[in-house]
């Protein structure tokens, strides 16, 4: 989930217990470090990884085109 562009911290808080601090602490340990920076620039101040930032009215957890059935196209 904290891969996840669209997930904000606060869904992971309130799932799985971890503070946006906690988090990134996790991210620093599991993650190389190049793909650590990587993933941090990505995030930082993102409006969509923030629940302040995004707009007032999106209280979803992630786009609604983000989980689409596979193969329905073809």
């Amino acid at each position: 989930m904290a891969w996840e562009d669209r997930t904000p911290f606060e869904a992971i808080e309130s799932l799985f217990g971890l503070s946006e601090k906690q988090v990134i602490a996790l991210m620093r340990a599991r993650l190389k470090p190049q793909a650590f920076r990587n993933w941090r620039a990505r995030v930082s101040g993102r409006s969509t990884k923030h629940k302040a930032l995004r707009p007032e009215g999106v209280s979803r957890g992630y786009c609604v085109s983000q989980y689409k059935p596979q193969g329905a196209n073809k």
